[in-house]
């Protein structure tokens, strides 16, 4: 009787988390692909950000609060604010305003838990403006606002309201010696 030899050849599968695995480290290409470095010393040229702006300073860190988007910025200008808002109304969001008249920032006072800030909610000027098209409509609300509260913080919001969450905020306006 003939006897046959039968291999079995043993194929391994790899399981899915080794399939998406990465392949492991092989070395580091040639130098030739990275940029040459400049001196430490060498301060000849200004960083950019791509812009127009070079080097803009910010907002000084010590002793000023922090309140909303664009608060590390010095303060807006009306036509800064106006091409804010019209950025707001291009992106379809629902314009409102609100102001606080003690404190204008987060702080507390009545609870000391963890998570309970007093200062979080402010007072809504009038309603949401509803179908406005116009940055000058914003403004001319916010000037009506410091007409009646004088010494108060102004801010915009911008809510979006498909997916029902506020998008933007910022500070409009700041009370004397803010």
């Amino acid at each position: 009787m003939a006897s046959i030899s039968c291999t079995v050849a043993t194929v391994s599968r790899a399981s899915p988390a080794q399939a998406n695995m990465v392949s492991p480290f092989t070395g580091l290409k040639s130098n030739s692909a990275f940029p040459v470095t400049k001196k430490a010393n060498d301060f000849s040229t200004l960083p950019s950000n791509g812009g127009r702006v070079q080097c803009m300073k910010v907002w000084p860190p010590l002793g000023l609060k922090k309140y909303e988007t664009l608060s590390y910025l010095p303060t807006l200008t009306q036509a800064q604010l106006a091409k804010e808002v019209d950025y707001l109304l291009r992106s379809k969001w629902v314009p409102c305003l609100e102001f606080e008249l003690e404190h204008g920032h987060v702080y507390r006072e009545h609870n000391r838990s963890p998570g309970y800030y007093d200062g979080r909610y402010w007072t809504m000027w009038k309603l949401p403006m509803f179908g406005c098209t116009d940055s000058s409509q914003v403004l001319k609300e916010v000037d009506e606002c410091l007409k009646e509260y004088p010494q108060a913080w102004v801010r915009i919001i911008g809510f979006d309201n498909v997916r029902q969450v506020q998008c933007i905020s910022f500070i409009a306006a700041k009370p004397d010696g803010y």
